[in-house]
């Protein structure tokens, strides 16, 4: 049933001359989700996220925004969805509050709502303190919680946030997430797009675009259980640098990326960790002049997945 959606995409795409930028996407965000939308640069994001805003029209197929058409109500669409880019766009020679009030006017908020929705929202983000500071003279992680007050000041259905933490420290963007959860958790729609996937498990559902195609689609936990066939395995070593290149012309294995000081594996499909698998892995790293602490078994991360569903769609695409 349509109510359920607040966003729908189906087949959608967007073509520049013969450049494919967007091809033939499809997926639904329900109602309250806090929807992921992750891929590289150039994978197609940013151009979904300019037709689902009314800012560019498809080239085929159809999409719908708080129950709107994106291409027959453009205009309309936009009065529904809040906007949060990376980029700081507020007035940093206004104050927390003052910012507060013009965006509120701008989007038209009733000045009887606005008494009672500006402090609500300096509560919701924690800026209760601020409210008379400039906002250039803000910290960063408290500058991008302002810029999030300020783009859902008008109770907008459906919140798009594109790499909203970047360039944030790590504490700011936990406790950013805390706020999208409460977001979240009032009924509003969020779509966001980060390049942290750490960020990406606080996200009910995400959807991975490669190449200006989605490749997949699906809850974390979903992601990591049915886009992997193969074992995951962590190898400690003492060069993980040059192990990365001998463990990528082993047989054995069907994808290998560093992760911190450690080297994640994935071996071919169908091939289990017994002990001579783990010796064999072992063998061929001590050639290469390598110390090899342990080998094991591991839990695939969500960097693991888009890594391994990256490369697959690579090889698929490849002439």
């Amino acid at each position: 049933m349509t109510e359920n959606w607040s966003v729908t995409v189906d087949h959608l795409s967007r073509h520049f001359g013969s450049f494919k930028a967007v091809d033939e996407v499809s997926f639904k965000v329900r109602k309250g989700e806090i929807f992921g939308f992750l891929g590289p640069n150039g994978s197609g994001k940013s151009t979904t996220i300019r037709m689902l805003c009314g800012l560019l029209l498809p080239t085929s197929g159809t999409g719908t925004v708080a129950g709107l058409d994106i291409t027959t109500q453009a205009e309309a669409v936009k009065g529904r969805i809040g906007y949060m880019s990376q980029r700081f766009s507020l007035y940093t020679d206004l104050t927390v509050v003052q910012n507060l009030e013009f965006w509120s006017t701008l989007y038209r908020v009733p000045p009887e709502d606005r008494k009672t929705r500006i402090p609500d929202f300096i509560r919701l983000v924690q800026l209760t303190g601020f409210e008379d500071r400039l906002a250039g003279d803000l910290p960063g992680g408290i500058r991008q919680r302002l810029a999030l007050a300020c783009s859902m000041v008008h109770n907008p259905a459906v919140l798009f946030l594109d790499e909203p933490t970047g360039g944030v420290d790590p504490v700011s963007r936990r406790n950013f997430w805390s706020i999208i959860d409460q977001v979240s958790a009032r009924g509003t729609t969020v779509f966001v797009t980060t390049h942290f996937l750490d960020e990406a498990e606080y996200c009910h559902t995400i959807g991975l675009i490669h190449n200006s195609k989605l490749i997949a689609l699906g809850s974390p936990a979903e992601l990591k259980s049915d886009s992997m066939k193969s074992v995951s395995v962590e190898i400690l070593c003492s060069d993980p640098v040059s192990g990365l290149d001998s463990l990528g012309r082993n047989p054995l294995v069907s994808d290998v990326s560093l992760f911190g000081l450690s080297l994640h594996a994935m071996l071919q499909e169908g091939t289990v960790l017994t002990d001579d698998i783990r010796m064999a892995l072992t063998e061929s790293l001590e050639q290469d002049g390598q110390n090899v602490r342990s080998v094991s078994q591991i839990v695939p991360s969500l960097e693991d997945v888009f890594i391994h569903l990256i490369e697959q769609n690579r090889k698929e695409t490849v002439p």
